[in-house]
């Protein structure tokens, strides 16, 4: 009994280990050898070439011809397969599309991965030329986000409270200011019904950001926003922030939340 719950132990800690390989190939900019996803993993080089190998003939990884690694089909059917799962997002969809040509901005829809919002769709405006690197799998912290703080503001206060606790952990010696930052986050979304950020996720970026409860219950978050020189604070709270209101409320009518 003893030597079965040792190996039940191992093989856990075996997928754990291939499962961290996945989420860095997922994370890079590009293929890594075996020797960059032992240092960025801290797994031993001659455990992440046993992974690895095992990974490939499965499918989920593929080999360029410098013998750098890839993610492979697999990989790209497992993220098809979770994506279907969002039968709301195909519902929001016409409206977030309307949204982001009234708006002239980017329009991402995403849900909760840990401390940041990981995009599960994302549409831009074909009547505005705005260039955006955010796309499905992108991510937004969600402590500096307007997405990520308007999710963090529909929590239940419960839920709210344990992931506070997340992202005080996380910042160690910068909690006071991100703490500030935060409250003030919140106190804007109980105000007005939508989280701002002008800058702060990133300096050339200003967005607006709301949630969504699925017919089930489940959270998403929504961003709305672009380059700051294109869509100035004025235009963003004047123009666009009545008519995200609107669209909110339009979704969960139909999804029967409203």
């Amino acid at each position: 009994m003893a030597h079965t719950e040792v190996a039940a132990r191992e093989e856990v800690s075996a997928l754990a280990r291939g499962l961290a390989v996945l989420r860095t190939l997922a994370d890079a900019a590009g293929p890594l050898s075996n020797r960059e996803l032992a240092e960025r993993t801290g797994i031993p080089k001659a455990t992440v070439s046993r992974l690895a190998a095992t990974l490939q003939s499965a499918g989920f990884l593929r080999q360029a011809s410098d013998d750098r690694y890839a993610l492979g089909a697999a990989a790209l059917h497992l993220g098809n397969a979770y994506l279907r799962s969002f039968d709301f997002r195909q519902q929001a969809r016409l409206h977030l599309a309307e949204l982001a040509e009234a708006a002239g901005a980017n329009v991402h829809l995403g849900v909760r991965d840990g401390l940041d919002i990981v995009l599960i769709d994302t549409l831009r405006p074909r009547t505005a030329l705005i260039l955006s690197r955010m796309d499905v799998g992108s991510r937004m912290a969600i402590a500096t986000s307007a997405v990520g703080r308007a999710w963090l503001a529909a929590l239940a206060p419960d839920q709210r409270a344990q992931l506070l606790q997340e992202l005080r952990a996380a910042s160690g010696a910068q909690w006071a200011q991100v703490q500030e930052r935060l409250d003030a986050a919140l106190a804007e979304h109980a105000r007005v019904g939508y989280c701002t950020s002008f800058g702060e996720w990133h300096q050339d970026i200003n967005a607006l950001g709301f949630s969504l409860r699925g017919p089930r219950g489940e959270l998403y978050g929504v961003s709305v926003g672009g380059p700051a020189y294109l869509l100035p604070r004025e235009l963003m709270l004047e123009k666009i922030a009545p008519r995200v209101l609107q669209v909110q409320k339009a979704i969960e009518r139909e999804a029967g939340l409203a």
